[in-house]
């Protein structure tokens, strides 16, 4: 444990889950090699909610993921990536980018002072799980979006393309080089707020 441990909360999808591709469904790489096991490693407590196939929360939702938040009590930061799947589902960079605002205005009372961060995630490449150009041009896209939902809501906002994260076979989820990659990004990130 660092000797100044913090409290970060992650929410998201699969690669925060850390979904191995190639294992069984609900198959995760060890703690060691996920990218939020890393950040415990290196900066404290994680709480890793990441849901594989999980969509950017609607208005429905607002309340339970407000409770989750306030469970984790007191919290230093909050890492919030989805995205993906709304792309992977035909989804629009510009529609993602409105839900996205409107889930962290519902979301940013309950963090208790809590630093945010949004972080877009990494684009998606050609694989067995992406064959359309058009759903990997609006994943390229979904960073600006999050960028101008990030100011209107004013967290701070990190871009996972920047990282050098690498992908798997499926074109969707993160190597275990990835994880380290995407640790190192997001710890930088963490370390600014």
């Amino acid at each position: 444990m660092p000797d100044h441990a913090k409290r970060i909360a992650c929410l998201g999808d699969s690669n925060t889950f850390g979904y191995a591709p190639g294992t069984p469904p609900g198959g995760r790489y060890p703690a060691s090699v996920r990218w939020t096991g890393r950040l415990a490693e290196a900066a404290g407590q994680v709480f890793n909610r990441g849901q594989n196939g999980a969509l950017i929360p609607r208005t429905g939702e607002y309340g339970a993921f407000a409770a989750l938040v306030q469970s984790l009590l007191p919290l230093d930061a909050l890492c919030v990536m989805y995205g993906t799947n709304d792309i992977l589902h035909f989804g629009t960079a510009a529609a993602a980018g409105e839900r996205m605002e409107a889930f962290l205005r519902a979301l940013r009372p309950a963090t208790g002072g809590a630093k945010l961060l949004l972080i877009a995630p990494v684009p998606l490449i050609c694989g067995d799980w992406v064959r359309d150009a058009a759903v990997i041009a609006e994943s390229k896209a979904l960073a600006e979006a999050y960028r101008r939902a990030a100011d209107a809501q004013r967290v701070a906002f990190a871009d996972a393309a920047a990282w050098g994260v690498g992908l798997e076979f499926d074109g969707v989820h993160f190597t275990a080089a990835g994880h380290a990659a995407f640790f190192a990004g997001v710890n930088a990130a963490l370390s600014t707020l």
